[in-house]
């Protein structure tokens, strides 16, 4: 019998005894066993800490991409400290829906749109799917048109740095294994805190950042809202959301494990938010000060220059490259894993890369189109990321009620349902995010039914 008899003949075993897909292709490369292993022969807390350490810290860290590092900029330079309360606010609703996320994950051995399928049927696995990448794409073409503004500070044009940086990405996704893979996500991920400089080398008034962070101070205008709704979205995106619960099932996270996984959970989600008040607060105490206005990453760190240093505009710089690299692999990921979810094809990081596979096909060609969109002279990238991030909160209350309502399914999650207080929580949360988007909705429309009442 040939070796690829025997790979078949133990995927067969493995469907046989209930593996779910995401999990077989683990077996080959012994990534499954090893964690198993770890967690099981009883090490200390930190070492099986470590062994579940990626999905929270990955999910979290890359909602600071592009996307949300030029949002959280326009909300400071524009707004200052007033608004600074949604970011502390975004942050416990992400961690609030990456736990369910996570729990719904590791109680089914599925995906969001796997479970969506099983659920409810294939139509609707469909529609979630369609869903995931219309709101994506545009993330996407973020990830890689902060890789062109970062590159082009040092006057690398775009032309040069974004197909460079897709083949690169590519390759380190489609021909490594899952340990290596989330080992390069990991360090690359580091240059986040050097946002966290930028901060503190800004000179705060940090009395007003501390009041304007716990109590919130409403929009006065339309951009305000805007703000305020552009920042939920960038900070609780849908992507995110698929992503760790796919991407905790690569892993082969189980019930046992939670108990370490949801401090993997808490750590990436108050990075996030303390990364982007971060930046949100350089900008206000620099830029807002000055009366400078911005319409991306690039001109923030451009701008910097003169108000915080070279030094700030440098940190400023290599932050926006790490996190344009890190998004440029998670989001696309993300958005294969729900496509191969979506067709009932294996969905791994593990998966044998010298043979066609959905999953790996759908992360190359999002990759391709979206630097292909962002190597298009002219192309008004702003208003696309931005406006990308809107979408995101208004497709966010479909995506957390379907989370909510497997949460709490017995033949979804059979004794690992959540419990009736967390899912009133849940609800409150959804009221929250309903209201947001209303406000916003009512900023825009108000004035045009003021007058003819």
């Amino acid at each position: 019998m040939s070796a690829h008899d025997n790979k078949r003949g133990l995927r067969r075993l493995h469907a046989r005894a209930g593996t779910p897909p995401h999990g077989v292709a683990h077996h080959r490369r012994g990534i499954a066993r090893r964690f198993a292993t770890i967690r099981a022969e009883g090490v200390g807390a930190f070492a099986a800490f470590l062994a579940v350490l990626g999905p929270g810290l990955l999910a979290g860290l890359s909602d600071d991409d592009p996307a949300g590092i030029t949002t959280y900029s326009i909300l400071g330079t524009d707004h200052g400290y007033l608004l600074l309360w949604i970011i502390p606010a975004s942050t416990v609703l992400l961690v609030q829906f990456h736990l369910i996320a996570m729990r719904i994950g590791a109680a089914t051995g599925k995906g969001f749109v796997g479970v969506i399928r099983d659920r409810w049927g294939h139509r609707w696995g469909y529609a979630a799917v369609i869903g995931l990448v219309f709101a994506n794409f545009g993330t996407i073409c973020a990830e890689y048109a902060g890789i062109s503004a970062a590159c082009s500070l040092i006057g690398i044009p775009p032309w040069v740095s974004t197909p460079i940086a897709a083949i690169l990405i590519s390759l380190v996704v489609v021909l490594g294994s899952f340990h290596r893979v989330e080992r390069v996500l990991l360090v690359v991920s580091a240059t986040l805190g050097l946002y966290l400089v930028d901060g503190i080398l800004a000179k705060p008034d940090w009395s007003q950042v501390l009041h304007h962070s716990i109590v919130p101070h409403m929009p006065v205008n339309a951009a305000g809202w805007i703000a305020v709704a552009a920042t939920l979205g960038t900070t609780l995106a849908p992507w995110g959301l698929a992503f760790i619960q796919s991407y905790a099932v690569d892993k082969k996270i189980t019930l046992a494990n939670l108990r370490w996984e949801r401090y993997d959970v808490v750590i990436g989600s108050l990075l996030t938010g303390i990364i982007g008040l971060a930046i949100a607060v350089a900008c206000a105490a620099t830029l807002h000060r000055a009366g400078v206005r911005i319409t991306d990453a690039r001109d923030a760190a451009a701008a910097l220059r003169p108000l915080a240093g070279s030094f700030a505009t440098v940190l400023f710089g290599v932050g926006l490259l790490g996190a344009s690299l890190l998004a440029a692999a998670i989001v696309p990921l993300a958005t294969a894993y729900s496509i191969a979810e979506g067709i009932g094809s294996p969905a791994s990081l593990d998966l044998d890369a010298h043979h066609f596979r959905m999953f790996y096909a759908a992360f190359v060609v999002l990759t391709v189109a979206a630097a292909s969109v962002v190597s298009l002279p002219g192309l008004p990238l702003i208003p696309l990321i931005y406006s990308s991030q809107v979408v995101n909160t208004v497709m966010l209350p479909l995506h957390v009620i379907a989370l909510l309502l497997l949460v709490r399914d017995p033949a979804i999650m059979g004794d690992a349902r959540a419990g009736r207080a967390g899912s009133i929580a849940g609800w409150i949360s959804v009221a929250l995010i309903l209201a947001c988007i209303a406000a916003l909705a009512w900023s825009w429309i108000g004035p045009l039914v003021r007058p003819i009442v």
